[in-house]
């Protein structure tokens, strides 16, 4: 019996404003972090630089120029059949500081032509707040999320559109990827999660889980004010999930797996379940690590918790507790990442585990009976534009394909409940991770390098034609093959 997708599932493709948007001085936009962050390659880390540095190359500062060719490109997502689009707002249009008295019109004014043409194009909006755009005076005048200060603000700016945008907007994401942070391995994660940078003598995982805390109490804020402008919004948290393996059933390993998703599953917890779990504060204790969280800040948690869960997943990972060579943990000693040996991995050393996002949908599922909206999955890979405009992407085809079964399967043999898939870039954009746009995630291919050269002309690839076919027919070629 052939079996399809359940029939008002949301197809779509998503995107962030930083990454794709550029025009990052026009209309009266302020300075955000992702404008502060140079290009890199995948052996390099990008740099966060003192405000804008001459000389420096920005690539989100003109991106795809989504800001001024969005209409066309929402053309290609009708021909493409998009049933969803997810992207951002850049709270640095909205409010170029962060803290203004009043918003900026012409950053209003731009997100209600943007979802306009998509509504007018039959395409839902899903939005999400923060996407790693916070204003740099943010950090600069507050030092980021680990300013209690910092909550008001953003609860502020996300009171604005979501009354100004109530009537377009249904489906909204607070914080993306906000456990990102807790990983701890480099002080990128900090930066576009939260805006904050480490200084001299701090401890570290004291600012990264107090600002955690902080965003998500900011997160149950807005959830509850969201209720009161519009009861029908559809509020969701957005957490990375990367399934962490034991290397072997060695119990130690299983252990350090545990310990290992404890901290992607703080955030999700909080979120669903609406208190800090036992877990983290028997963690936070064990390391002289002292949160301040009001009764009052406890309450609102408990309050305001979220209708689904929004997710990412790229890559599953492989723990051992056996001295061998690899990726130390972050604050669990002894442990360390290594390589799964029955896996192969992309272009950029990420292991390709198609079984795992499975995995990730019944892990999530049991745990929390709430819909799950995968909401970013991909894979970034070298294009090559042949002879007559042509993209032969038959990678992209096979990554996606062997995905989308395993969501099948999580569907119907599992129960899961899983309410769209929006494939990570839509169209190519600048890596979060690296800066360039020769990684290329899209169906719909960009002509820019990585040093911002190119006609920024879009052709569609071999994968844009056989996503749309997957989306008119719902899946069942896909599961049918």
């Amino acid at each position: 019996m052939k079996c399809k997708f359940p029939k008002n599932f949301l197809w779509g493709g998503a995107v962030s404003a930083n990454q794709v948007e550029g025009a990052w001085k026009e209309g009266n936009k302020g300075l955000s972090i992702a404008d502060v962050l140079t290009a890199a390659s995948s052996t390099t880390q990008r740099l966060i630089t003192d405000g804008v540095v001459e000389d420096e190359y920005y690539p989100s500062h003109d991106a795809i120029d989504f800001y001024h060719k969005y209409k066309d490109d929402i053309k290609l997502f009708k021909k493409l059949g998009l049933k969803a689009f997810r992207t951002s707002i850049s709270w640095a249009r909205i409010f170029p500081n962060g803290d203004d008295i009043s918003p900026n019109e012409e950053g209003l004014k731009f997100y209600d032509d943007l979802f306009d043409e998509l509504i007018a194009n039959d395409i839902e909006p899903i939005i999400t707040l923060s996407h790693f755009e916070i204003p740099y005076n943010i950090h600069k005048k507050y030092g980021g999320f680990k300013n209690k200060k910092v909550i008001d603000l953003f609860v502020n700016f996300a009171e604005v559109v979501l009354e100004r945008y109530k009537s377009k907007v249904k489906y909204w994401l607070t914080f993306n990827e906000i456990n990102n942070q807790a990983d701890g391995e480099h002080s990128l994660h900090t930066w576009t999660n939260s805006a904050v940078l480490i200084n001299e003598g701090e401890n570290k995982e004291q600012v990264i889980y107090q600002s955690s805390v902080n965003e998500l109490i900011a997160s149950a804020k807005v959830v509850l004010i969201a209720r009161e402008i519009n009861p029908s919004f559809i509020m969701g948290g957005m957490v990375a999930y990367v399934p962490v393996y034991p290397n072997q059933p060695n119990p130690n390993d299983i252990l350090a797996s545990i310990k290992v998703m404890n901290r992607r599953y703080f955030y999700s917890d909080v979120h669903v379940r609406g208190e800090i779990p036992r877990y983290m504060t028997a963690y936070w204790n064990s390391r002289n690590i002292s949160i301040d969280i009001s009764k009052t800040e406890s309450h609102i948690l408990r309050q305001g918790t979220v209708d689904y869960l929004g997710i990412s997943y790229y890559m599953s990972k492989v723990v051992t507790t056996s001295k061998c060579e690899g990726q130390p943990v972050a604050n669990l000693d002894g442990a360390t990442f290594v390589e799964n040996k029955y896996l192969k991995s992309n272009d950029w050393g990420w292991q390709i585990d198609p079984k795992g996002l499975r995995i990730v949908l019944n892990e999530v599922y049991q745990r929390y009976n709430l819909p799950i909206f995968i909401v970013e999955n991909g894979c970034g890979s070298y294009d090559i534009l042949e002879n007559g405009n042509k993209i032969h992407d038959f990678y992209r085809i096979q990554y996606f394909a062997d995905h989308i079964k395993e969501v099948s399967k999580a569907i119907k043999y599992d129960g899961v409940d899983v309410i769209g898939y929006t494939l990570w870039g839509i169209i190519d954009l600048v890596s979060f991770g690296s800066g360039e746009m020769e990684k290329r995630y899209g169906v719909i291919f960009v002509d820019r390098d990585n040093q911002g050269v190119g006609t920024l002309r879009r052709y569609k690839k071999d994968s844009f034609y056989w996503y749309k076919d997957v989306i008119q027919k719902n899946g069942i070629e896909v599961l049918n093959e």
